[in-house]
């Protein structure tokens, strides 16, 4: 059975959720919400690839976030044990961050770049799409893709999830190929309504980046994958499309980004 609503992006895995797993999920399946729990290191990643084997309605992504901790680094062997978990769908969360390095110059714009092309490599490799973290750093990211497109066509693929940029960034990751996320920041700020309105339906996807930006009416609590209602919801609004066609879109995009077989 397809689910009604997909949230391409949640960190069940985070400590935050200890102790309550088990209620969100039993809210998620009420609601027929999918979601995929992103990995940010080793140990991330395994308990996101554990949650996913448990729970039929949950994926996974595994990878190595840019600053999150800055001493990890990419294990190739260690992360192809954790594909054996079927339910892992993506490389990620990883790519480059400039707001938040703690200092950014050469050595540290190299020690993202190396981190995150091992990283697509490995997608490449193992044929996964991409689950892409980038902040204040898209003309490098794009440099990079475009570069790696020439390499790899359509083998390399992915999203940028929690997009925070322009449409004409949009614009370029789209004709790369890739898709772009929101959030609920969009529920409560429109900054992002220019884009939500120009990106093609078929090129974007919904998520909650939970536990963090819970969307309008939530704005203070704790995030869930359930929430993700909403973003959907505001998409429909600002594109001022039915709410049954943006729905069904986010889910359709969601398994065919992250080549979910239902």
């Amino acid at each position: 059975m397809l689910p009604d609503f997909f949230d391409i992006h949640s960190h069940l895995n985070d400590t935050q959720f200890e102790g309550d797993i088990v209620g969100v999920v039993e809210r998620m399946r009420k609601g027929n919400v999918w979601t995929i729990v992103v990995g940010t290191d080793r140990r991330s990643s395994q308990i996101a690839a554990q949650i996913s084997c448990f729970y039929g309605n949950i994926f996974s992504a595994i990878g190595v976030h840019p600053t999150d901790n800055t001493n990890e680094y990419f294990n190739e062997d260690y992360f192809s044990d954790l594909l054996a978990c079927e339910s892992v769908v993506a490389v990620g969360e990883c790519g480059l961050d400039t707001f938040r390095a703690k200092e950014w110059n050469d050595k540290e714009r190299t020690r993202q770049r190396e981190l995150f092309e091992r990283q697509l490599e490995f997608a490449v490799a193992i044929d996964k799409p991409l689950m892409i973290h980038c902040r204040n750093a898209h003309e490098e990211m794009l440099d990079i893709l475009s570069a790696k497109n020439k390499v790899y066509g359509d083998k390399l693929r992915g999203n940028i999830h929690f997009f925070a940029g322009d449409v004409s960034t949009a614009k370029r990751y789209f004709e790369l190929g890739f898709t772009v996320s929101f959030t609920g920041v969009i529920t409560f700020a429109r900054d992002y309504d220019e884009v939500v309105r120009y990106a093609p339906l078929d090129m974007i996807l919904s998520e909650t980046d939970s536990p963090y930006v819970a969307p309008v009416p939530y704005r203070g609590k704790r995030n869930e994958p359930s929430y993700v209602a909403e973003v959907v919801r505001t998409i429909a609004e600002i594109r001022g499309v039915d709410f049954e066609i943006v729905r069904r879109a986010m889910v359709d995009n969601a398994l065919r980004v992250f080549n979910i077989k239902v």
